[in-house]
């Protein structure tokens, strides 16, 4: 029978002929007829449906084998075999060069007739590895649909255990090779459908096992985020997103987002080919994710990459608004990119050269779809207006366009330009200037962060704007064998004379980079300060010594001169002497030791501790300094130091030392008069801070400035664990233990200990309690008892006869502040102004400053924002309520300085005296030359970048094919206005353009 069916099929009959013959053998196959027969009849069909070179001859083979496996199953599955298929599958069917498509067909048709046969699981086994193998081999994406629709007929087949999440994620590497090679309408949705067959697979494999959809969406951010040199993945991997699904949307972005072993250039890939998708016509909230992930780079702050992808895509993803079939997803990745870039206007002056030519479009095409996307696409411009007005030149022929379009309320904008924000903290985007930036308009010039070193930036800016510090650095004379001085003095001179928006601190930063820091990682910038400042004095202090001296003035004694110039710059600008007193509480023995420090490390009070009222100067009745109960014989005590934390009991005698207090501002003719008779003191009936007004009046229950101070200075007891050995006594001892100020420094430089060490968690964490920052404060200093009557001669605010301590006044010249939660993370800015002595140069200092001079040093001088490459006006307001608008942004290190008396005047006359002779520091030649020529270098980059940035924008592609799609414009070859092919375009009919 087998010899009569292919003569029948090899003959020249017609086939109306041929079928009727057919049909007769069809019909006798039906009946019983023995094992050899049917294996000629199955061997037959198997080369007519494999190698048939007609249509008719393989569905002739078709039909026989279906009779058979229907009517001979035992027969058809002794053929069927474990053995044959597996030679089908790696070696093929039919000659050499002319193997056989159809092997997938023909093992899925004869799959329906073996299913209950014990041969079954073999076969499932074998097809199983063998599926596997060939999707690494990378088939053709008619193949793939092949395999797809066997594995969805015969779910068996699909792989298990790990060979089910290999063999999806090699699906997917298969799809990101697909690629359509005919541009014809018919064969794209060819394609289309073949796509959607083995993406639809995958979507079943998910529903029956989810744990294989995460590793699968690692292979697939493998390959968009791949940055080697290869072909760029297919479009079609959209349609995997498609069916993922969305309730795991946040952690699937949220772990990408957060994964460090991602880098910013593989993320850039990845979310650029991401956006590419919108042009993808069957995908489904494929615009969703895109969005998600944008969202989720700005949740942690990767704003440059955001930047980046969208001044690259947004082109693209604007003339995609021109396809119905994929405007819906386009609109709405479009209006998250522009709404998001709130910091520059350079997103949406991409596109105002299209706008027009769009419109026009839109309106032309006159559907619901068409006019609900004008409607958008208007109140979406009108936000652009409104967040980047001044440019009526550039917005005239667009408002032009859209003038007959609604016009969205100014509430309404506000709610989506509020909503869509990359970060609500503006100042964490200040880094990212538009590509043409210019100086910024206070003059002063930022610097570049490179990569979390806003620690650094923050310090360098405190230090430049130390008016005292800065002079003497830029005084340095060439060759002063201090190398990284010399760094410092080249940094201060470009941030004083370049004329860049900014500059890079990388030679300065890896000169002084504390060697235990993580590169990358943000850093304390506290730990930094120290580091730095005593870095700069051991390399003076060791031999390299500072060339340029100042003047001293002719009234200095011998001692006095000899003293300061035996001091390195450090310890003259920022150094200052403590006295550390222990006394035995049983033999009432005192010992010290004076200690030197660049800065003050202020711990919190304990809870209890809190102020009472408004007032930032602690009571003294509540914790102001008192001595402890009085031994037998008082006389001891004359004049003694000691405290107690309690407040002392009725009759108890107390003269107590000077506490911390800020300074109010007092009208003309009006004294400041903390202090009265013997006691040095805060006057507890009036409130100091009356005459500061708003400026310095801490929140209920708030710290302040001084009361840390006071806390810092405040004796503690030592007891229990922490008891003294007493050398008088020869053994542990209760003590008291008292820090004193002996030398107010320069610039006094307060750290406020906000980040405590949790035992319980092992991790650090910042306290972040309101602390209202005076803007003058007074310290108390020590001073010897033979010196009291010549100090009270400078003034009775300065010191009480017999007290022991004056009081030094300082100004509040830096305040840097930590914005977040942990010291490991977070940002730095710091806010700064430059102080002067407010007595002008020559007039006598007979006593305290005038009031009229207070007021012009706290109310007058231009207060700054330094935020990286962004400086801005800023005010002592704005310092002082940066923390109740931003619980997160704290002050952390501030700098004050001292006013002219009588423990500055040697150094403050030297200073005034350079400054009368020198003015404004004069730099060396190869300094002054290096900063020239980088100006000129500065200006030449600023033309080119101008000229390519005019070019870019305005230099539109002529007859851009994908507009014509909808004008059917065919004459108009000299339009302007859109996006080269390359970005989107297709010509007319061109749906392959559309999609790839």
């Amino acid at each position: 029978m087998d010899k009569i069916l292919e003569a029948v099929v090899m003959s020249s009959y017609p086939n109306n002929v041929k079928q009727g013959l057919v049909r007769r053998v069809i019909e006798a196959a039906k009946q019983p007829m023995d094992s050899e027969q049917c294996w000629s009849m199955l061997e037959l069909s198997t080369k007519l449906y494999l190698t048939g070179d007609t249509k008719y001859k393989r569905e002739i083979g078709k039909e026989v084998l279906e009779v058979y496996g229907h009517y001979h199953p035992e027969e058809f599955e002794e053929f069927f075999n474990v053995r044959f298929l597996l030679s089908l599958l790696q070696e093929g069917y039919g000659p050499l060069g002319k193997r056989s498509h159809y092997i997938l067909d023909y093992i899925q048709l004869g799959l329906q007739f073996i299913l209950e046969s014990p041969s079954a699981n073999s076969i499932f086994s074998l097809l199983r590895i063998e599926v596997l193998r060939k999707v690494c081999e990378r088939p053709s994406p008619k193949q793939c649909a092949k395999i797809s629709k066997l594995l969805t007929q015969h779910p068996q087949c699909v792989p298990t255990g790990k060979h089910q999440v290999l063999f999806c994620q090699q699906l997917i590497r298969c799809i990101g090779q697909f690629q359509c090679v005919s541009e014809g309408e018919e064969d794209i949705m060819e394609f289309l459908e073949q796509v959607n067959k083995v993406s639809g697979l995958l979507q079943r494999i998910w529903r029956a096992q989810t744990s294989a959809i995460l590793p699968s969406l690692k292979e697939l951010f493998t390959i968009i985020s791949s940055t080697e040199e290869q072909e760029v993945p297919s479009n079609a991997l959209a349609s995997v997103v498609q069916f993922v699904p969305l309730e795991l949307m946040d952690g699937v972005i949220r772990n990408l987002t957060n994964d460090d072993s991602i880098t910013d250039v593989q993320m850039m890939t990845a979310i650029g080919r991401m956006i590419d998708w919108v042009s993808w016509p069957l995908g489904k909230n494929i615009d969703k994710w895109i969005i998600a992930l944008l969202k989720g780079l700005a949740a942690v702050k990767k704003f440059s990459i955001l930047i980046e992808v969208t001044l690259s895509k947004i082109e693209k993803v604007f003339s995609k608004l021109l396809y119905p079939i994929v405007r819906e997803g386009a609109l709405s990745v479009l209006q998250y990119m522009l709404l998001s870039f709130q910091h520059s206007h350079e997103a949406f002056h991409l596109l105002l050269p299209h706008i027009p030519r769009l419109v026009a479009s839109l309106k032309k095409e006159d559907s619901n779809s068409a006019t609900s996307s004008l409607e958008q696409l208007a109140e979406l411009i009108h936000c652009m207006f409104f967040r980047f007005s001044g440019f009526p030149d550039l917005y005239e022929p667009v408002l032009e366009a859209v003038k007959a379009l609604p016009i969205p309320n100014e509430d309404r904008i506000k709610h989506l330009l509020g909503q869509n924000a990359w970060t609500s903290q503006k100042n964490e985007l200040a880094c990212f200037y538009p590509r043409l930036a210019s100086k910024s308009e206070t003059g002063k010039i930022g610097l570049i962060n490179l990569g979390n070193t806003c620690y650094m930036n923050s310090i360098i800016q405190s230090l430049f704007m130390a008016s005292d510090f800065r002079h003497s650095v830029l005084n340095l004379t060439e060759g002063n064998s201090q190398p990284l001085m010399t760094k410092l003095q080249w940094l201060f001179a470009f941030l004083e004379h370049s004329q860049r928006p900014a500059i890079s601190p990388e030679s300065f930063l890896s000169a002084s980079w504390p060697p235990w820091f993580t590169p990358g990682a943000q850093q304390d910038c506290s730990e930094y300060l120290k580091y730095l400042l005593d870095r700069l004095h051991e390399e003076e202090k060791t031999g390299k010594r500072i060339y340029q001296k100042l003047k001293e003035s002719s009234l200095m004694s011998q001692a006095v001169e000899h003293h300061y110039l035996n001091k390195t710059l450090i310890e003259k600008m920022f150094g200052g002497k403590m006295m550390t007193k222990i006394r035995c509480l049983k033999c009432l023995n005192v010992s010290s030791r004076e200690e030197a420090f660049t800065d003050l490390s202020l711990a919190f009070p304990p809870p209890d501790r809190h102020t009472r009222g408004s007032t930032s100067v602690l009571p003294v009745e509540e914790i102001g300094p008192q001595f402890i109960e009085p031994p037998e014989n008082p006389s001891q005590l004359t004049g003694s130091p000691w405290i107690q934390r309690k407040a002392p009991m009725a009759g108890d005698p107390a003269v107590p030392p000077m506490p911390v207090e800020t300074l109010g501002f007092q009208e003309p003719g009006e004294a400041a008069d903390p202090l009265s008779g013997n006691a040095v003191g805060v006057d507890a009936a009036k409130d100091p801070l009356s005459a500061f007004g708003e400026e310095a009046c801490a929140p209920k229950d708030s710290r302040s400035v001084p009361d840390l101070i006071n806390y810092f200075l405040s004796p503690e007891r030592l007891t229990a664990e922490n008891k003294y050995h007493c050398e008088k006594c020869a053994s542990l001892q209760d003590a008291e233990k008292v820090a004193e100020l002996t030398e107010g420094p320069h610039y006094l430089i307060l750290t406020l200990l906000r980040f405590s060490f949790n035992p319980r968690t092992m991790k650090r964490k910042k306290i972040l309690d309101n602390v209202s920052i005076p803007v003058v404060l007074k310290l108390p200093v020590l001073v010897a008892p033979e010196e009291t009557e010549e100090v009270c001669r400078h003034g009775k605010d300065r010191a009480a006869p017999g007290s022991g301590f004056m009081s030094v006044v300082y100004d509040l010249c830096s305040v840097v502040v930590h914005s977040g939660i942990s010291s490991e993370s977070g940002h730095y800015y710091c806010y700064s102004r430059e102080c002067t002595d407010t007595v002008p140069h020559g007039q006598p200092q007979d006593g305290a400053p005038k009031p009229a001079s207070d007021k012009q040093l706290d109310f007058e001088i231009q207060w700054y924002l330094f935020n990286d490459t962004r400086v801005s006006f800023s005010s002592f307001e704005s310092v002082s309520n940066v923390t109740s608008f931003f619980p997160k942004d704290t002050a952390y290190v501030l700098f004050y300085r001292q006013r002219p008396g009588r423990q500055s005047c040697p150094l403050h006359e030297a200073l005034a005296e350079a400054g009368r002779l020198h003015g404004e520091p004069s730099l060396h030649k190869d300094l002054m030359e290096a900063i020239s020529k980088d100006n000129i270098l500065y200006l030449q980059e600023q033309e080119k970048e101008a000229r390519n940035r005019a070019a870019y924008i305005s230099a539109l592609p002529k007859s851009p094919l994908w507009w014509r799609d909808f004008d059917r414009d065919k004459d108009d070859d000299s339009s302007s206005g859109g996006c080269s092919p390359a970005a989107g375009g297709g010509g007319s009919g061109s749906f392959h353009g559309l999609v790839f």
